[in-house]
């Protein structure tokens, strides 16, 4: 939820013990869990209320399936047919083969 690492963790625990001290350590600790709780249902309740989960939910839904759509859609195939299509027009003569690389002169007369 908030991306803190261990050693984050051990640093605000650390400076949390000098501020506070460890007699008050364990009473700090647990009206903070109060209070997320508490910001927790309230934000519950605000999300209910204005309904703004099912629209939250609706819009991810929508954002899953455009991925999904511009995963499945790939033109690479419609090119690599184009593709074949014009080397068999090109040769002529049904295979698909493409025509041999022309070799390139090299210009010696500098």
């Amino acid at each position: 939820m908030f991306n803190i690492g261990l050693s984050e963790l051990i640093l605000i625990l650390l400076v949390a013990f000098l501020i506070v001290g460890p007699k008050d350590l364990p009473k700090v600790a647990r009206a903070l869990g109060r209070f997320t709780r508490f910001l927790k249902t309230k934000w519950q309740e605000f999300l209910q209320e204005t309904e703004l989960d099912e629209t939250v939910a609706e819009f991810e839904a929508a954002k899953r399936d455009i991925k999904r759509t511009v995963k499945d859609f790939n033109p690479l195939h419609e090119v690599k047919e184009a593709q074949d299509m014009a080397r068999t027009a090109f040769t002529g003569d049904g295979s698909a083969e493409p025509p041999p690389p022309e070799e390139k002169k090299e210009d010696h007369s500098k």
